[in-house]
């Protein structure tokens, strides 16, 4: 949601009218819009339909277990007929105002790849649309169009683990562990909302979309735009990184802004007593399959190798937590700390303490950790994670966790991997390449000329 919340942003503060369509809860996550921006982005909910199995009060990927994902999706099917009627009252309102929040007749509608139910609307009102991909342009080279998957086609996991042979040069485009291998090739089969997201995805491309956008850019992903542009037959269209402007960078030093939660206070008081670049942070995002057996690995990792540390930690799947005596060691050595409420993780990774990021590679940490130059520690867990790091065109800015051949990993591996960045001499060569990355992606002027470039799209094709 929030790389299309900062496009919607974006788009607003250049003059253009947004309603940006969601669920209740998930609109309340959004927070408040700007005054400076209200007037021309607007947020609507519509409420979502009750699904058999999926847990009361679930509207986003980070409530559900993945799992319950399918369910998610179907649920999400169910809003065909609001969305219809939301469009219709907008389209019957003419150029007055209509009591949904739209000033007129919608001139595009940008969407997800899920949503493959809205181009009979869109059809319906002649109305174009776009779809707007947060995933690295690499994800949507390797899943190809249908036509090429028809003439190539992939059945078994490790024909995921090579290079589709659509992408004429050589690249770094594919999975290297079975069980992310396993997770795509799930995404190419029906789950329980009866429709593969690969065949989502390609009816909204051959049916609905003039356009389709990426959170990406050609520094990032090199080669790549041309090539999807041909092999989709319509424009791919960069719409820059989209990064939130929490945070300034003023002659190489970083600036946090100050927020008004008080409930990670004691947190950033430990960071400030912290030796600059001393602390790891540790977050593998909101809906990345963490189980127990992780977190006890990682845990394990960590008191391993004995560097200083901040958790963000999620429940993960069965509920089981830490190993016992685990956070109470750590205080006792005044080394880390757990947290499992909100962090602000933009303001953590800004901190002068902070000196590397274990993350899962999600796209949204690894342009937020190339922001501050940190070093990788790398622990993909599912979908297009690791595939983002392999695309870039510098990318020896991390490790990589080693895996076990069935999809698990042992603490001697994270002690390994966060002693490379966090102790070794290895790190600050890595921190070095990360800054070198950082001078080539962190060009705020090429970034809006992105979307500049992006209107000139949208007004053009509808």
């Amino acid at each position: 949601m929030i790389p299309f919340l900062e496009l919607s942003k974006r788009l607003a503060r250049l003059g253009h009218a947004v309603t940006f369509v969601s669920t209740p809860r998930n609109a309340a996550r959004l927070g408040v819009i700007p005054p400076a921006l209200s007037a021309h982005l607007h947020v609507v909910s519509l409420d979502l339909p009750a699904v058999d199995g999926l847990p009361e009060g679930a509207e986003s990927t980070a409530d559900v277990p993945p799992d319950k994902v399918g369910l998610l999706k179907k649920a999400f099917d169910g809003l065909a007929a609001p969305f219809a009627g939301l469009v219709a009252e907008a389209c019957a309102a003419g150029d007055g105002e209509a009591t949904t929040g739209f000033s007129r007749k919608p001139d595009w509608i940008i969407l997800d790849f899920a949503q493959n139910w809205i181009w009979p609307i869109a059809e319906e009102h002649e109305i174009a649309c776009a779809m707007f991909s947060i995933f690295p342009a690499a994800m949507v080279a390797f899943v190809g169009p249908k036509q090429e998957n028809l003439a190539h086609p992939r059945t078994e996991p490790a024909d995921y683990m090579v290079q589709p042979p659509w992408i004429p040069f050589h690249s770094n485009v594919a999975f290297r562990r079975r069980h992310q291998a396993e997770w795509i090739a799930a995404a190419f089969r029906p789950n329980a909302s009866g429709v593969s997201d690969a065949d989502r995805f390609w009816e909204m491309e051959r049916h609905c979309c003039r356009l389709i956008i990426h959170r990406s850019c050609p520094e990032a992903e090199p080669q790549l735009f041309p090539l999807l542009t041909e092999l989709f037959a319509k424009p791919s269209v960069p719409a820059g990184l989209l990064m939130p402007p929490d945070i300034g960078v003023v002659d190489d030093d970083v600036v946090a802004y100050t927020t008004s939660d008080q409930s990670f206070a004691p947190a950033m008081q430990w960071l400030d007593e912290q030796p600059e670049r001393s602390v790891i942070y540790i977050a593998l995002g909101s809906e990345a399959p963490v189980t127990a057996d992780h977190v006890r690995e990682l845990a394990l990792g960590l008191e391993l190798v004995g560097v200083r540390f901040l958790w963000a930690l999620r429940t993960p799947s069965g509920g089981a937590l830490l190993p016992d005596g685990f956070e109470s060691r750590v205080a006792a050595a005044a080394r880390g700390l757990v947290c499992t409420r909100w962090v602000p993780q933009l303001r953590v990774l800004a901190h002068r303490a902070v000196g590397g990021f274990l993350t899962h590679c999600g796209w949204s940490s690894i342009f937020e950790s190339l922001r501050f130059a940190l070093p990788l520690v790398m622990l993909p867990l599912f979908a297009d994670q690791g595939l983002g790091v392999q695309a870039l065109p510098a990318r020896e800015i991390g490790v990589e966790v080693a895996w076990n051949d069935d999809g698990s990993f042992h603490r001697d591996a994270v002690a390994a991997a966060v002693r490379q960045v966090m102790v070794e001499e290895k790190g600050k060569a890595l921190a070095s390449k990360a800054k070198e990355l950082r001078a080539v992606l962190g060009d705020n002027g090429r970034q809006e000329m992105y979307v500049d470039e992006l209107v000139g799209y949208l007004q053009r094709y509808r």
